[in-house]
């Protein structure tokens, strides 16, 4: 087992949050990426945001299971789970 891996999934679970949080913005909201979370932050949702954001690490998930990729997809659990407390604090 090669542990980068497990980080790699964790940098793909992130990467793939922020690609949700960027398209949801670009597609569903009529502002631009950085004026449209500074307008969400203000508004109090910024949590829900993210918590959309992350429904792309679900595909991402059973993509790496389909290639036998158990680690990476374990980093991908992770980073939900982090996002998922950083959504609480937030």
């Amino acid at each position: 087992m090669k542990k980068i891996d497990l980080f790699y999934g964790f940098l793909i679970g992130i990467l793939a949050s922020f690609i949700g949080v960027f398209l949801f913005i670009e597609l569903f909201t009529d502002y631009e990426f950085t004026t449209g979370i500074s307008t969400i932050k203000s508004e109090g949702k910024l949590g829900k945001l993210i918590t959309l954001g992350a429904i792309l690490n679900i595909l991402v998930f059973f993509f790496l299971l389909k290639l036998n990729k158990e680690l990476m997809a374990r980093g991908v659990v992770l980073a939900t789970i982090i996002l998922t407390v950083v959504t609480l604090i937030v």
